[in-house]
């Protein structure tokens, strides 16, 4: 009995609501400090960094109380040097205030690359050789010989380099090859809606030069360039039978980003024959 009645005593009730209240206050405070020190419900996206340079990109960062750092550099031949073109985290994931964004940037400059030989095999195999080393096909010369399409020379801002020799990646080569004892020709390739760079290769897998490249008031900055296709060609593209040009002559290609500058689906001719990679 003294037991119960102890429990139920005014001096019992009154220390055991005294604990709760502590209790409860120590329990909000661990809460409310961890709700503070988290910053819970203060996520941040993060900005899209990709082009900028570097100072604009630590301008936006501190804007948004982000920090930055620079952890790798390629070099891309298309994009500004020094330009961030990677970032981790994503745009517009979730991080907290004062989270660090890892950067990589295009290198100012170039990997130095040791040139590769090509002479002596045919143009097909000699593309493959180039674009594995890391360089691009540039001019295309012809001149008489006897093996069509055989590499004769290959040549670096119009003079001749040789295996071995030191060039920067992403360097264009220029080849000079044999077309043959006869003034073979070939024929214009159809440019209509592809992309720049994909309107290049077919140029070039048809034994031609890219010529004069004219871009339309539809541009407005340069990353416009990534989503620029062709939408008119000299000379143009005809019957295979029709409209034959010599190995090694100019293409001009005109570009845009606007749409409507398209022909109508009907008006597109399916190419006569598929062009073989090279």
């Amino acid at each position: 009995m003294n037991f119960i009645r102890f429990f139920l005593s005014w001096v019992f009730l009154k220390h055991f609501s005294i604990d709760i209240a502590i209790t409860f206050f120590i329990i909000s405070a661990i809460f409310l400090s961890l709700r503070v020190f988290t910053r819970h419900g203060q996520a941040l996206s993060v900005p899209d960094l990709t082009g900028l340079s570097i100072s604009e990109a630590d301008s936006v960062l501190a804007r948004r109380k982000l920090q930055f750092q620079v952890v790798d550099s390629v070099y891309y031949t298309n994009a500004a040097r020094g330009s961030v073109i990677d970032q981790n985290p994503r745009p517009e994931f979730k991080v907290k205030e004062n989270r660090t964004i890892f950067l990589t940037i295009n290198a100012f400059n170039p990997e130095i690359i040791r040139m590769p030989n090509v002479v002596g095999v045919s143009l097909r195999q000699a593309g493959a050789i180039i674009r594995t080393a890391g360089l691009m096909i540039g001019k295309l010369t012809y001149i008489p010989d006897i093996a069509v399409n055989n590499v004769l020379q290959q040549k670096f801002r119009g003079n001749v380099i040789e295996e071995g020799d030191s060039i920067a990646k992403g360097s264009e080569i220029d080849l000079v090859l044999g077309r043959g004892l006869s003034n073979k020709k070939t024929a214009s390739p159809d440019l209509t809606g592809l992309l720049f760079e994909e309107a290049r290769q077919k140029i070039t897998k048809r034994y031609l030069n890219l010529g004069a490249v004219i871009y339309d008031r539809s541009f407005n900055n340069a990353e416009d360039s990534a989503a620029a296709f062709v939408w008119k060609q000299k000379p143009v593209h005809g019957k295979e039978d029709e409209i034959l040009i010599s190995l090694g002559a100019s293409v001009d290609i005109w570009v845009t980003v606007d749409s409507t500058k398209l022909p109508l689906p009907e008006d597109l001719e399916l190419p006569m024959v598929d062009d073989d990679e090279f």
